[in-house]
């Protein structure tokens, strides 16, 4: 097996993630579904990074990353503190981080992060800055902020240390479940399927990686194989934290996702909306949009997996009750939910 599992990024830095991140982040559980694996003639698992302590994926990266910046720079990490943009669970995870290491953060969002999603960062006691109305304006004031004050950047998705702790996620799943055939992953920025895939193909290359994002924006599989950067319009969604894309200035996560993914799909939201009362009246889980988009895909597209290991990524929990009535709506003219 070759030492690189990208041109770039080194195997190295996915086992020092996973001596790292533990106990900031938790090894997550790894469920059986009988009700999905019956409606699908397959062996359905479902991986619950919802248990993480911030509710999200998103703590693996952020963990290994301060951390790994606080050995580098401890004296300018402390003073001048640590700066992101985020969509939610990102920022929650830096936050949450940060004060368990003593650490200032500042999070900026722009308008179109939920509500909710604002609280549960507030909660975690940094300090939240909303600014603009796109991601691209939120990340340009982190710009200003490691320029003008020195703080220390923690990207949301694409940076080796941040695909690196994500990746921690398929050493849990190699050691939890043997000869795993599909590994769906939802796909925005790349940092999740890049970090599972990399590591995943180290450890068992056999396995089957598939992206999945929203029906909304450009043909992402097919300008991945013709070697364009992808970008996705953002848009109001039930999946909102899939509301970006691949942009071309990916450094990272753009020859990781083109390495190693080898499916996509796109889902609409009436299928995400299927997807996630699917799951909570079968499997009573509770989940956010993007954590159900596997799930969508196999509703919407029926793909064959028939007696196969397929994992889903569950990869957050951060969703308001008050919009399950507004799902139900959306879900209407998905046949599937409720058989």
């Amino acid at each position: 097996m070759a030492n690189n599992v990208s041109s770039d990024i080194d195997i190295a830095e996915f086992y020092a993630a996973r001596e790292r991140i533990y106990p900031l982040a938790l090894a997550t559980p790894l469920i059986y579904s009988r009700s999905l694996s019956d409606l699908f003639s397959a062996q359905i698992y479902l991986k619950c990074e919802q248990f993480q302590p911030t509710g999200a994926f998103k703590i693996r990266g952020a963990a290994n990353t301060i951390l790994g910046e606080l050995q580098k720079n401890e004296q300018r990490i402390r003073r001048n503190g640590v700066v992101t943009a985020s969509t939610g669970n990102h920022g929650r995870a830096v936050s949450y981080v940060a004060k368990k290491l003593g650490i200032p953060a500042t999070v900026y969002l722009s308008s179109l992060v939920p509500e909710n999603k604002v609280r549960n960062i507030e909660l975690e006691g940094c300090r939240v800055v909303r600014v603009g109305a796109s991601q691209d304006d939120a990340m340009a004031e982190v710009k200003r902020a490691v320029a003008e004050f020195g703080m220390i950047e923690i990207p949301p998705f694409d940076h080796p240390s941040i695909i690196a702790g994500q990746g921690t996620i398929a050493f849990e799943l190699n050691e939890q479940l043997n000869d795993i055939d599909y590994i769906f992953s939802g796909l925005s920025g790349g940092g999740l399927l890049g970090g599972i895939g990399l590591a995943m193909k180290h450890l068992a290359p056999q396995t089957h990686i598939v992206g999945v994002s929203l029906a909304q924006g450009a043909a992402m599989w097919e300008s991945l194989k013709a070697g364009k950067p992808v970008m996705v319009e953002e848009v109001a969604s039930v999946a909102d934290s899939l509301g970006g894309g691949i942009g071309m200035d990916n450094r990272w996560t753009l020859p990781a996702v083109k390495q190693v993914m080898d499916q996509h799909f796109q889902v609409s939201d009436d299928y995400i909306a299927a997807a996630l009362l699917l799951l909570f009246e079968k499997e009573k889980i509770l989940v956010e949009g993007a954590a159900a988009v596997g799930l969508a895909a196999l509703l919407q597209y029926r793909p064959d997996i028939k007696g196969r290991k397929v994992v889903l990524i569950l990869s957050g929990n951060s969703i308001a009750t008050a919009t399950l009535p507004a799902l139900r709506q959306r879900a209407v003219n998905v046949d599937e939910v409720g058989q």
